[in-house]
C-alpha cells in the first residue's frame, strides 16, 4: 500500500487514473489487474479491485495513511518529530530519543524524524503524537515580547 502511495505521489498519470470519475468502473479494474497482477500480495490486490469495482480508487492514498498508522500501533511505535535550529548530531538525537522513551511508556519504540527550521533560533520543538512541547528561543523572546512591562 505504501508504494501504491508513493507512486499516486510521483505520477501524474497515475494520479490521474485513481481520480478520473469518467474511467468506467470495469476499465479500472482491468487496469489494475494488469498493473498489479504478479507485483503485490493478493489482499493489496483484492483491496485494489474492490475499490475499483466501488469507485473508490482515490481514496487509495489514505487508506494507505490509516493502514500505516493503524500498523505502527500495534507494532507499538511512536512517530516523534524534533524540529531544532540546527541539525542534530548523532550523539545528540539519541539523547532526545533516550529523553522521550521515558515519556511514552514501556514497550513503545520512538520513530525519531528530524527537521531543520532555522527560524526557531534555538532550542528544540518536539512532536510527540497529538503533543507539542515548544523549547525554543523563539517562542521564549515571543512570550517575552508579549508580556506587560
Amino acid at each position: 500500500l505504501a508504494g501504491v502511495k508513493l507512486t499516486a505521489s510521483k505520477s501524474a498519470a497515475f494520479k490521474s487514473f485513481l481520480d478520473n470519475p469518467l474511467i468506467s468502473r470495469d476499465d479500472k479494474e482491468k487496469g489494475i489487474a494488469e498493473m498489479f497482477e504478479g507485483k503485490v500480495s493478493v489482499v493489496t490486490l483484492n483491496l485494489m479491485m474492490t475499490l475499483a469495482g466501488n469507485a473508490r480508487l482515490a481514496e487509495a492514498p489514505k487508506i494507505a495513511d490509516t493502514y500505516s498508522q493503524l500498523m505502527k500501533a500495534k507494532r507499538g511505535e511512536v512517530e516523534a518529530t524534533i524540529i531544532s535550529a540546527d541539525p542534530l548530531t548523532k550523539a545528540q538525537q539519541n539523547a532526545v530519543e533516550a529523553a522521550m522513551k521515558s515519556q511514552v511508556g514501556a514497550g513503545k519504540k520512538v520513530v525519531l524524524s528530524t527537521q531543520v527550521d532555522p527560524a526557531i533560533l534555538g532550542g528544540l520543538q518536539v512532536q510527540i503524537g497529538d503533543q507539542f512541547l515548544d523549547l525554543s528561543v523563539g517562542s521564549k523572546i515571543d512570550s517575552i515580547s508579549r508580556t506587560p512591562v
